[in-house]
């Protein structure tokens, strides 16, 4: 039987495709530290697990396909602390951001357009995109510069006549990168010289450090039309299994497109709606507590770092993740005999290779996303080991 060209150009995911080396690892007596995927150990608030609890309908129905009014009035009033006014017909519940991501780009792009994206970039736009005949252009952005935008000229020069959006993680994934008010200007700018729509990946919104600004590209009153915020819980609430994401623009006619896909798969499920209202209501002692945490665990990891001999990178200013350039002939070769070759007193580490993470040919075969969402006693071992690893593979550089 013959597959879909579709699904068989498909790549796997370059961040859980080694998964299976890890637990053969385990399995043979090594302890894994998974900094492969963001994962965080951060406890879920409480209250999201107290309202599934009190939970005692008789009948476990279909919700609306747009979702439930009471979370879509709680996300309403969370943007309006970061200056954002989404009225009610102007948000959808999704299934996870994944879901609002793939919505997004099905609802702004037919098959054989292109986006533009920032790479490295999370590495399932090009999953999403791919599924629906739709490719992805990266943007390139240098691990030496800290991931920031290319100048504005080189930006334009990406543009094709069958460019649709420009997709925009901030703060970004996998890179850590916050980009300045400039640099969204620029994007917000050129998006309107050339009638492209933004989808605004804003789920590591709360985790921004050192005191930067965090400017949402929703604060443009000028390209409000074209801006699609993608949003979730997952890691704002450590709240990853309740796959429940949302889409806000203040174009009411895309959300009323997006709304037949909605319609489509019915509803996103109900329960887990009810917790996320609560969740929503998350006191904001909440994320200063993770933050600092996250800020201590940084510092840990990218410290470490710093200190190994040919590793470049430069310090995350948000999310949880640093992209590394590491002394090495492949990384993802270096993962994989890491978990089969290679033990440090019993313990090894798992990461996430980059290259799958650019759309460019033969870049970011030597780099590696590491996640640094352990706890900082754990975060430094796995820093030795890291360290370790390096300095006896066969294939340094």
């Amino acid at each position: 039987m013959k597959f879909s060209n579709r699904i068989t150009s498909m790549q796997a995911s370059p961040i859980r495709r080694l998964v299976p080396y890890a637990e053969k690892a385990r399995k043979a007596g090594k302890k894994v530290y998974p900094l492969n995927i963001g994962q965080p150990d951060i406890k879920t608030p409480p209250a999201f697990f107290e309202a599934l609890g009190n939970f005692n309908k008789k009948v476990l129905a279909y919700d609306g396909s747009q979702g439930n009014p009471e979370l879509i009035k709680a996300i309403s009033n969370y943007y309006k602390t970061y200056n954002m006014d989404f009225q009610d017909d102007e948000i959808l519940i999704t299934n996870g951001g994944s879901e609002a991501l793939l919505f997004a780009i099905i609802a702004t792009c037919d098959a054989g357009d292109e986006v533009l994206v920032p790479e490295p970039f999370y590495t399932n736009y090009n999953g999403f995109a791919s599924a629906v005949n739709v490719t992805v252009d990266g943007i390139t952005t240098k691990a030496e510069e800290g991931f920031h935008l290319p100048k504005k000229e080189d930006l334009v020069k990406k543009i094709k006549p069958n460019t649709k959006s420009i997709i925009l993680s901030n703060p970004g994934n996998p890179t850590g990168v916050v980009y300045t008010k400039d640099e969204l200007k620029m994007l917000v700018d050129i998006c309107i010289e050339h009638n492209l729509f933004i989808l605004a990946d804003e789920v590591y919104r709360e985790f921004v450090y050192d005191g930067l600004e965090y400017i949402s590209l929703g604060n443009f009153k000028e390209a409000e039309d074209r801006v699609i915020i993608i949003d979730s819980v997952s890691k704002r609430y450590s709240a990853c299994g309740a796959r429940i994401g949302s889409i806000a623009s203040k174009n009411k006619d895309l959300i009323q497109e997006i709304l037949k896909l909605c319609q489509g798969r019915l509803c996103v499920p109900t329960i887990e709606q009810i917790g996320a209202i609560e969740l929503y209501k998350t006191p904001t002692d909440y994320f200063k507590e993770v933050n600092e945490e996250y800020t201590k665990r940084r510092d840990i990891v990218y410290g470490a770092l710093q200190k190994m001999d040919g590793v470049i990178c430069k310090e995350p200013k948000g999310a949880f993740y640093v992209s590394v350039k590491l002394p090495v002939d492949n990384a993802e070769k270096f993962i994989i005999w890491c978990l089969e070759e290679f033990d440090y007193n019993g313990e090894t580490l798992m990461m996430a290779p980059l290259e799958g993470f650019y759309s460019t040919p033969g870049i970011g075969e030597d780099e590696a996303r590491i996640a640094y969402i352990l706890n900082t006693e754990e975060l430094q071992k796995a820093m030795t080991v890291l360290d370790k690893a390096l300095q006896a593979y066969p294939g340094r550089k």
